[in-house]
Formats: structure tokens, C-alpha cells, sequence
């Protein structure tokens, strides 16, 4: 009986505050995150790098799948309003449209679809799958996108919207996954979403 006691207190836990006011915080935080993340750049034609992947995939793991897809979610509806959230510090609903809309209007798919996935098993291999999920929905809104709008040709359209970026987001993959991984031995969710126990 005192081992069962034990296990209960090692499960992970959510930090304190279920109310709608505390989810929005962390919603909002996680839109910020990927904001600040589209500062960090380097330039490159007609996509750039940036840290934005990184973001979008904590905030699914963290979040859940609803809380994480509101998360990116407004974070779009910040960079329509005005605000110069995107990369290189550009706003407006006209960006959505061009050859790097794909890859942010993949974004609350993306963490949906990490937050539907990561809690299934509690390893780090499946961290790395369940993000690396997340990831193949931006490649393939953003590829597909680029084809449409500016690649005309869909293997050169692979190439630059989504081979060129491998090297770079396994390393932001990796990165998320490591700290997801570490900090959910504590903490598997920020918000309570779900966890009632």
C-alpha cells in the first residue's frame, strides 16, 4: 500500500490554476513565445530560419491539444491585427497568403496535433515522434503553400520549403522534445486542462 502511495506522488502534475483566467495567461505566454521566436531569424529566400517551430511544438506539448492550438491560434490573429509578430517584424492577413502562410496557418493544427499524441506514452522516443508529427503538418501546409504561390515546380518546392530546413528543425525538434521530456516529470501540464486529480 505505502509503494502505491509512493508512485501516486511521483506522477507528474499540473501546475496550480484551472481557472479560465490562468489557461488564457499561459495561452497568451505561448503565443509570445512564438512571436519571439519569429525575431530570432536568419534570413534566407523565400523562408526564412527561425525559432517559431520550437515554440509552437512546447505549446502543444505543454498546453494540450486544445489550449496549444489556441495558442497559435492567437497568435495569427495578433499578426492580422497588426502587430508585428511575424518574421522580420512583418504583420497583416496579406502574409498568410504568400509563400510563408502555409507554415503559419499550420500552426494550430500543429499543436494540436502534438497535444493529441505526447501524452500516450511518457518517453522521450515518443516525444520525439509525436513532435516530429507536428512538425510534418508544417512542412506540409508550408510546401504545399509555396508550391501554390511561388515554386511553380512541387520537387523544387520540397527542396527549398522543406529538405533545406531538415538539419535546422531536428535540432529545434530535439531541443523540444529534451525539455518537454525533463520538465514533465514534474509538470506534464501548465494549465489544468484535463488533469482533475
Amino acid at each position: 500500500m505505502s509503494n502505491m502511495l509512493d508512485l501516486s506522488a511521483a506522477q507528474p502534475r499540473a501546475l496550480p490554476g484551472s481557472t479560465a483566467a490562468a489557461q488564457a495567461g499561459w495561452v497568451l505566454l505561448f503565443a509570445a513565445a512564438t512571436a519571439a521566436g519569429s525575431r530570432l531569424e536568419i534570413p534566407h529566400v523565400p523562408v526564412p530560419f527561425t525559432l517559431q517551430t520550437l515554440a509552437v511544438l512546447l505549446a502543444g506539448a505543454f498546453l494540450g491539444a486544445r489550449n496549444g492550438a489556441f495558442s497559435q491560434a492567437a497568435y495569427l490573429l495578433a499578426g492580422v491585427a497588426g502587430l508585428p509578430v511575424f518574421a522580420g517584424g512583418s504583420w497583416g492577413a496579406a502574409l498568410l497568403l504568400g509563400p510563408t502562410g502555409g507554415y503559419l496557418l499550420a500552426f494550430p493544427l500543429a499543436a494540436l496535433v502534438v497535444g493529441l499524441l505526447i501524452d500516450r506514452y511518457r518517453t522521450l522516443a515518443w516525444s520525439v515522434i509525436s513532435m516530429a508529427a507536428g512538425l510534418l503538418v508544417v512542412f506540409i501546409f508550408g510546401t504545399l503553400q509555396l508550391y501554390a504561390t511561388t515554386v511553380r515546380d512541387f520537387g523544387a518546392a520540397v527542396t527549398s520549403g522543406f529538405l533545406i530546413f531538415s538539419w535546422w528543425d531536428i535540432l529545434k525538434l530535439g531541443a523540444a522534445a529534451m525539455i518537454y521530456h525533463e520538465a514533465a516529470k514534474k509538470w506534464r501540464r501548465l494549465p489544468v486542462e484535463r488533469d482533475r486529480g
